[in-house]
């Protein structure tokens, strides 16, 4: 039982397109199914098949993950993304369940969206995103997608969390060792990913103070990476 959570906001000093409109939102997303449950076999020479794996359970635990999330957090508003007009029995038994838990929490408002009508409008509008929940293939590409419009992957955090407690934090953007030999890695969504790590441990005082530091290096611009405008190295930065 595993779900992905990406809180993709917009960063102090890192200025884009949508940074007028403000992005805040978070992408919570089924871990284990999906496109990559990794079933596939050839059918014939040259035919190949992939199965789409969902299970009601773990369609429900990352349904319940996120409403619990919002409704601690203090977020109003949920979308279930999914393209069930045409994958009527997977998708459709993802939305089923969203539907049921959806129900047990009135105050948060749910609603479903086609996958492909969500990219569109959040690239028009993000800050009509708050929430937003959807299997494993569908997740992976939309949370690549968000990161883009406050700056890239280099600044956008990530948690994969158990539904015993157990979670790993990490910045998903792959080692990117041609820039790690240069020292010219962005490590802000790895440091925001401890920063994650430690607010789940029950440290929020010590994350506060160490993700106060990573905004004020941002929103100063004297030292950072070039990714995100600057010229600094890796250690300068860090």
């Amino acid at each position: 039982k595993q779900w992905y959570q990406r809180r993709v906001r917009g960063v102090p000093g890192v200025i884009t397109p949508y940074s007028k409109e403000g992005v805040d939102c978070v992408i919570m997303r089924e871990n284990t199914e999906g496109e990559y449950s990794g079933i596939e076999h050839q059918v014939v020479p040259g035919v190949v098949q992939s199965v789409k794996l969902i299970t009601r359970d773990a369609s429900r635990n990352v349904a319940e993950y996120a409403f619990q999330y919002a409704q601690d957090h203090g977020r109003k508003n949920i979308v279930a993304l999914h393209k069930a007009n045409i994958m009527k029995m997977s998708d459709g038994m993802f939305l089923e369940q969203c539907r049921e838990v959806a129900a047990r929490y009135p105050e948060i408002n749910y609603r479903e969206m086609y996958l492909d009508s969500a990219c569109l409008k959040i690239v028009s509008d993000p800050s009509k995103f708050d929430v937003m929940l959807m299997p494993n293939l569908y997740g992976d590409i939309f949370s690549d997608l968000t990161a883009g419009l406050i700056g890239g992957l280099g600044l956008a955090p990530s948690g994969n969390m158990g539904k015993d407690g157990i979670a790993i934090y990490e910045a998903v953007h792959g080692t990117a060792d041609d820039l790690v030999e240069a020292n010219k890695g962005n490590p802000t969504a790895l440091l925001m990913s401890g920063l994650m790590m430690l607010r789940h441990m029950g440290l929020k005082s010590q994350a506060d103070k160490i993700e106060a530091a990573v905004l004020e290096t941002l929103t100063e611009r004297k030292v950072i990476t070039g990714d995100i405008g600057g010229t600094a190295t890796n250690p300068e930065y860090a």
